[in-house]
């Protein structure tokens, strides 16, 4: 058996995958080409072996080893062969190392023999799947795991025999001998580690004829109704997007297959491993009676993932540092793939509710972070993911697009793709193609947007003639939330009404102070209104003339635009409390119409009611709150805008009758009229009643025999013990997370510690808060990307007590090993909790 020795001290190798060690490599390494065969067997825990052949062109002149990645055990290596020669297994930090002199220039042939690791490759009973992004490959097999550093991949497995599969290439050929199934697939085209992927198990294949080709997809869902209402809207969308995005860029589609494939409890939304796209099961499997909101969200995901197709997998960026580059043109142009033509307004609602508030959430805290920040390893890169890359940065594209003009900017973006179809590519360098297309200085406009963080506050100063005569003076202030004067250069508008009249006058420049002339001499009006049209990005004053009237204002965006503003400015102490804001709320939840606009109004009610109003004071106005709810629920027409109400109520209630109406419709499953509630509604009231009851225990076990698909029950066993009755049992969950196995499950584990932590079993969790702070590196470094800021938003998202808030700050102050970015997620994920010492006195 070969052995693994640690190199000298001297000669020390850092972990992960560095900056430096990324750019020796791309400067020496081309024509990369894997063949990896996997046996894996159907038991979970039974290892998978590996062979592999990798196979390079090497341009080195120096005497330096050759580093390849494996972030596993080395004693799972067997054997390596260098060019024919077996060598000893060297290893240190994460790295294989192959000596210079088993290397030669030109054509190089590695073979190993290994135990796979088996980080990411995401094993349940019945099935697995890969997921390598940003820099996971590495877990599995020994790779050069960079982006910049594109290869072809041959795939072999040997799977159980009524396993079936799915990777980037096309199937080749099947067999079954010796009660294994074996498959090989086509080599891949040419794309990142991260972006190399395959899932096998028990799934069910739809396939679909289209082009002279076929779409495949993999799935487990069992509901049929499910089943027989989403198979042909989610090809249709498929094809839709794929034909949105082919027009939009001019390049046809660029991979050799189409394959998607829905993962039961996926700890991501999707992932965009061309010709194996992997999106989560819930989001496209839906009833017949599926809420405007679920329709979108399913149609934005396929939208999303599919943009990646021309968007991250065609040309892909060089370094993670530009990995908001992929999703900024993912969401951007999944949000114009899903616009409906000649409905501006939903477009720009669905834009608004999609975007602002997430982005704000994170650029409103202390942990805010640039849209593009720097890298130094690649280890490190799954903090770079959050609300900032995802949802502020659409809204800076669409401020550009604004600038250049749609046409140039669609010209200098198909440029770009066709320039780097197949590579990498920066920032800097999409820059430097549309700067040649720009009216304006790209490169200062990107240091503000671009390269660093937080958001402006605007204020104004408006003059009138005496006795509501004409505007006479009218500037417009802003300066940085961070109390700097940096200013933001951006197309917003200011919105003047009248009785039956709306007058709006758009400024397409940004000063710290700035004089808006064309709103001189209109008549005084009612109020006014800053971005009521949702295309600005900031904190914008609130004319409290409007509040009286905010349920009147008939464009639907300005309603929506007027709540987020309101709901900034509270948490900045602007303007009103939190009890004011949550009961104008709710003087409006019968008035509202639209279900995008009902949903973030609920949302924001039931964050003020647990997050920013203190328990005492909760519990006089619980009863008042749930009644209302109640009431507009009745009077609504609309069956979606009363299922969201219902959910509001759900999230809220805590009076004995609002306990036993409830506990009646879990019981009988007999809901409200007009409301619709399935399987999973039924559970997450199941969940409610709990926290709420002392006898959880049985009612969890009662609603565990309903839930007839297994991956659902599955997902059900993992969240029960948090919600016991039981302190011994919650305590002997938490300890369970410390685990790494335990947390595989990452979707059920973040919904379970969010039960965990409800603000109806604080304080009695507190004593977890300490351990789930320390356990942060090891959240990041073991799990996937989103995971450290759910793991973190689970936990503390709740909380409003200032011991809480004490165990945070003790450990910001005490604990020296936590890096810039985890801390950074610390302070996101706690923003509330912090700004609720101030607003909760």
């Amino acid at each position: 058996m070969a052995s693994c020795n640690k190199r000298p001290k001297k000669a020390a190798i850092s972990k992960g995958v560095s900056e430096l060690l990324a750019l020796s490599r791309e400067q020496t390494l081309t024509d990369l080409h894997y063949e990896l065969s996997f046996d894996i067997p159907g038991r979970p825990a039974a290892a998978i072996t590996l062979k592999e052949e990798l196979s390079f062109h090497y341009t080195a002149a120096t005497g330096a080893p050759l580093l390849l990645d494996f972030k596993e055990d080395p004693k799972k290596l067997k054997k390596i062969t260098v060019n024919g020669k077996e060598t000893p297994v060297r290893c240190d930090n994460e790295h294989i190392i192959i000596d210079a002199r088993l290397l030669k220039k030109g054509a190089n042939r590695i073979h190993l023999d290994l135990i796979a690791g088996d980080g990411a490759l995401n094993r349940r009973e019945e099935f697995l799947y890969t997921l390598f992004v940003p820099d996971r490959a590495r877990t599995v097999f020994p790779c050069f795991d960079q982006p910049d550093l594109k290869a072809t991949f041959t795939l072999s497995l040997a799977i159980p025999p009524d396993w079936v599969a799915i990777a980037n290439g096309r199937l080749r050929d099947s067999a079954i001998r010796n009660g294994q199934k074996f498959l090989r697939f086509a080599p891949s085209d040419k794309i990142s580690t991260y972006l190399f992927s395959f899932a096998a198990g028990k799934f069910r294949i739809a396939r679909e004829r289209w082009r002279d080709d076929e779409i495949e997809f993999l799935y487990r869902e069992t509901d049929p109704e499910k089943i027989n209402s989403s198979l042909h809207a989610i090809f249709e969308q498929y094809k839709k997007m794929v034909e949105f995005n082919e027009q939009w860029t001019g390049i046809a589609y660029p991979f050799q297959k189409h394959g998607m494939v829905a993962i039961p409890d996926f700890q991501f939304g999707g992932m965009e491993h061309p010709g194996a796209i992997l999106l989560q099961a819930s989001t496209l499997f839906l009833t017949g009676d599926a809420t405007e909101g679920q329709l979108n969200s399913r149609s934005h995901l396929l939208a999303h993932e599919i943009a990646h197709m021309w968007f991250g997998d065609l040309v892909t960026m060089n370094w993670f540092s530009d990995v908001w580059m992929k999703e900024v043109f993912a969401n951007f142009m999944a949000d114009k793939a899903t616009a409906t033509p000649h409905h501006e307004q939903g477009f720009s609602l669905k834009f608004l509710t999609d975007h602002l508030p997430p982005a704000y959430a994170i650029d409103r805290t202390a942990g805010a972070n640039p849209i593009r920040q720097p890298l130094d390893n690649l280890e490190k890169a799954g903090t770079l993911y959050g609300g900032i890359i995802y949802h502020k940065s659409p809204v800076m594209m669409r401020q550009l697009e604004e600038l250049m003009g749609a046409a140039a900017f669609q010209k200098g973006v198909q440029t770009y793709l066709k320039t780097y179809a197949f590579k990498n590519a920066s920032w800097p360098d999409l820059i430097s193609i549309l700067d040649e297309l720009a009216p304006a200085d790209l490169h200062a406009w990107n240091a503000v947007w671009v390269n660093e963080p937080g958001r402006p506050v605007f204020d104004y100063k408006a003059e009138y003639a005496p006795a509501g005569g004409p505007v006479t003076g009218f500037t417009v202030f802003q300066k940085a939330e961070s109390g700097s004067n940096r200013v933001w250069p951006q197309r917003f508008d200011i919105s003047f009404y009248y009785k039956g009249l709306v007058r709006t006058v758009t400024v397409s420049d940004s000063l710290s102070a700035q004089e808006v002339p064309r709103a001189l001499d209109r008549k005084q009006p009612l109020f006014i209104q800053f971005n009521a049209s949702g295309m600005g990005y900031g904190v914008w004053p609130i004319d409290t003339a409007m509040l009286p009237h905010l349920f009147s204002i008939d464009n639907y965006v300005s309603r929506a635009s007027a709540y987020i503003s309101l709901y900034e400015n509270m948490l900045n102490g602007r303007y009103t409390t939190p009890l004011q804001l949550l009961r104008l709320f709710e003087s409006g939840l019968a008035r509202e119409t639209v279900e995008l606009n009902m949903r973030l109004l609920t949302g924001y009610i039931s964050t003020i009611y647990w997050n920013f109003i203190a328990p005492q004071q909760r519990s006089r106005w619980t009863g008042q709150l749930e009644n209302s709810i109640w009431k507009a629920l009745l009077q609504q027409k609309s069956s979606n805008n009363k299922k969201i109400l219902f959910g509001c109520y759900q999230s809220v209630f805590g009076t004995e009758p609002a306990t036993a109406r409830l506990y009646s419709i879990w019981y009988s499953q007999e809901p409200p009229a007009n409301v619709v509630l399935k399987e999973e509604d039924y559970t997450n009231l199941a969940f409610a009643l709990a926290l709420r009851s002392k006898t959880s225990d049985k009612l969890l076990q009662q609603q565990l025999l309903r839930i007839k698909d297994p991956d659902r029950a599955k997902r059900f066993r993992i969240i029960m013990p948090a919600l016991s009755v039981d302190p011994v049992v919650r305590d002997r969950f938490f300890a369970g997370l410390q685990q790494r196995e335990n947390r595989s499950n990452e979707s059920a584990v973040s919904a379970a510690l969010s039960y965990l932590h409800h603000p109806l079993r604080q304080p009695s969790a507190e004593k977890y808060l300490q351990q789930t702070l320390r356990l942060l590196p090891e959240i990041q470094s073991t799990g996937d990307i989103f995971f450290p800021g759910n793991w973190l938003q689970s936990s503390f998202g709740s909380y409003q007590s200032a011991s809480a808030d004490h165990i945070v700050t003790s450990f910001l102050q005490n604990d020296r090993t936590l890096n810039s970015s985890l801390k950074a997620k610390v302070l996101q994920g706690t923003d509330n909790l912090k700004r609720a010492q101030v607003i909760i006195r």
